[in-house]
């Protein structure tokens, strides 16, 4: 997958973004195999919230060169909103892991934005890695806005899903107890009769309960998701704003419209289960799961055939 010559590396290493890529690489890589062994050892390191923030300021310098040298903001082509995807992967993660200090949190979210440098570094070729002009339609404020939002909702969305799929290994069968949308930190969420006899009149009470590393997991990835999909709701009717200051048409079902279409009732799916049916644990993950699969259809499929408005072009063929 990622054919990549020496003369091809040599030539990365000449271009500063390019190099500052596979800087961002080599960060993630390191902090990969830690954060795994970590997990093995139940605790967390600060080595490797260090590495991922380096890798983020890495992705942050590169971004901010490319716009220098192209003179726009860098998310007009594959490669650069590869990188930007990763530069918010990142993000997302660094702000989950205040939330939840957990080497799960790393082991879970680190790959997706390795995966990101790693293709945009080695499997795209260099003309879809160069800077190039933009075309007329994308000459436009809206490209910030609209392209922006949308892959901060996916990175949101990516990391979400990663850490319901460890709830999915985390699990084991076990019975989660968070009750409707798993909102808050459920420090008081179980409901008791008061059996005692010396006390009576007590009734009902609620007795405060911690909550086990899984559901930690489970309701973090609820409000992870929760944000993107809000982000991603936006992202669209930027979209739609957009498309009809730019051709007229609010909605064309252009492939990659129509995969966002269903990427955004996957997720709302998702949170149908949590809200209204008060879902938790193994099968609002199975949905956070597939959502995965949509979005990697919607954001690279569409590129891979080479069809539609929003395709960056089909990088067999560059």
């Amino acid at each position: 997958m990622f054919g990549v010559t020496l003369a091809e590396l040599s030539a990365s290493l000449g271009d500063p973004v390019l190099a500052l890529g596979l800087a961002a690489f080599a960060l993630l890589l390191l902090a990969i195999p830690i954060s795994f062994w970590m997990v093995s050892g139940g605790s967390n390191s600060a080595v490797v919230t260090l590495l991922v923030a380096l890798a983020n300021l890495v992705l942050t310098a590169q971004l901010v060169l490319r716009w220098w040298q192209s003179g726009h903001f860098p998310i007009s082509n594959l490669y650069e909103s590869l990188c930007f995807l990763a530069w918010a992967c990142t993000l997302a993660q660094l702000l989950v892991e205040r939330s939840l200090s957990s080497p799960i949190v790393s082991a879970a979210a680190t790959p997706m934005a390795l995966l990101c440098v790693a293709f945009a570094s080695f499997a795209l070729p260099e003309t879809l890695q160069e800077a190039s002009p933009l075309v007329p339609a994308l000459r436009s404020s809206w490209l910030v806005m609209h392209v922006s939002v949308i892959m901060c909702s996916y990175a949101a969305l990516l990391v979400g899903s990663f850490l319901s799929m460890a709830v999915l290994f985390t699990d084991r069968q076990q019975t989660l107890e968070l009750r409707s949308s798993s909102i808050g930190t459920g420090g008081f969420r179980q409901a008791k009769l008061a059996t005692s006899s010396m006390d009576q009149s007590d009734g009902l009470r609620l007795s405060s309960i911690n909550l086990s590393r899984t559901e930690q997991l489970d309701s973090l990835s609820y409000r992870t998701i929760t944000v993107g999909f809000l982000l991603l709701t936006l992202g669209l009717i930027s979209g739609a704003v957009w498309a009809n200051e730019a051709w007229g048409s609010w909605w064309s079902w252009d492939p990659k419209e129509t995969w966002a279409l269903i990427c955004w009732m996957v997720y709302a799916a998702y949170l149908h289960t949590r809200f209204s049916r008060g879902w938790s644990g193994r099968r609002p993950a199975l949905v956070a799961v597939a959502g995965i699969v949509v979005i990697v259809v919607c954001y690279i499929g569409v590129n891979l055939l080479g069809i539609g408005l929003h395709s960056y072009g089909w990088f067999f063929e560059a």
